[in-house]
């Protein structure tokens, strides 16, 4: 017997339930339709974006102000996680039972720093240098006025206070205070890893009070506050003397005033080994500084307003990246020589 359909046209149409492969088909008939749509509407969006993008290649100055300090709020966040990169080296590379005092010098000192560049750190840096020695003694350091005034302000005055603020500044001076201040931590941080095992906690924190709240600042305000050396033309991009060369020295008198650590020599002179409690610990410190120091540096640009800044950040990470990695493997080779 002949079997007939709706496509038969000797016999009246009658409905057929669709299968579940029909049904599936058409849904994905739908969804490819959807696709196809979204990926056009995708492409003419991103045409429109750019020939925006064109029409207004310089960034506004309220938008320059925003990635400004967006730049040093978040770059400052990297740093910051540096401390605890120092904090698992330390830990990893001293024995077992120096772990703890290492962990509570670490935490104590980020703390300490906070609390002096707030204090009187940041003025004697940046207040009224001047091309002289030091800045003011201005304690309890605040926003600019014309932030506050902005925070302030009412609604009908906003737009007066946002357009005297955009003329005063290109960021926000907490988000410069806040950069700042973890790259005094840093340089404690320095300290605080040449003199593992050699040095008391109490001691070496009433050391940090003087180094972050005097010493790193003064030297600071030689160059970036505008002192004699900066009048002189010198140049210091991401601190490799103001942070690094500052906290180095004063590691080499704190090394040199006390001496190898206990056990580091036998009687005769001889060395005796020291391992480490926890090389793992020591490698996940060594990575979460390779890390952090992308903040440092790509953040030492101090802008991210235009093009030419994002490209000068960009080739700043890929330097440093390189610089490392160098780093790493001429070590590996010198340690076979």
């Amino acid at each position: 017997m002949e079997k007939f359909s709706c496509r038969s046209l000797s016999a009246p149409c009658e409905s057929v339930p669709a299968s579940p492969a029909t049904k599936r088909f058409e849904r994905s008939k739908q969804v490819r339709k959807f696709f196809k749509f979204s990926l056009v509407a995708g492409v003419l969006a991103g045409m429109g974006v750019m020939a925006m993008g064109e029409a207004n290649a310089a960034v506004d100055t309220e938008t320059a102000f925003v990635l400004n300090s967006f730049s040093f709020l978040v770059h400052g966040v990297l740093v910051m996680l540096m401390a605890a990169g120092f904090a698992m080296l330390e830990s990893g590379l001293v024995r077992a039972k120096n772990t703890a005092a290492i962990c509570l010098k670490n935490i104590a000192l980020y703390s300490i720093a906070g609390l002096m560049f707030y204090i009187v750190g940041y003025a004697l840096m940046y207040t009224d240098v001047d091309g002289g020695w030091m800045g003011a003694f201005e304690f309890l350091y605040n926003p600019a006025s014309s932030e506050l005034a902005l925070l302030n302000a009412a609604d009908a005055g906003k737009e007066a206070a946002n357009a005297a603020l955009l003329k005063d500044s290109t960021y926000a001076s907490m988000s410069d205070w806040f950069f700042q201040m973890v790259f005094v931590a840093t340089a404690a941080s320095i300290v605080s890893g040449t003199l593992a095992e050699r040095i008391k906690v109490w001691p070496f924190l009433i050391f940090v009070v003087v180094l972050t709240g005097i010493i790193y600042p003064i030297q600071g305000s030689w160059v970036w506050g505008a002192g004699w050396l900066s009048e002189m033309g010198f140049s210091d991009f991401a601190g490799s003397t103001l942070v690094h060369s500052t906290g180095g020295w004063a590691a080499l008198a704190g090394a040199i005033v006390l001496g190898a650590r206990k056990g580091k020599f036998g009687a005769n002179g001889q060395v005796n080994p020291m391992p480490g409690a926890n090389l793992p610990l020591a490698t996940l410190g060594t990575f979460i500084l390779w890390f952090g120091w992308f903040g440092f540096n790509g953040g030492s640009q101090l802008a991210l307003g235009s093009a030419a800044d994002a490209a000068a950040i960009a080739i700043v990470y890929v330097n440093t990246n390189l610089a490392a990695a160098a780093g790493v493997v001429v070590a590996m080779i010198m340690t076979q020589i």
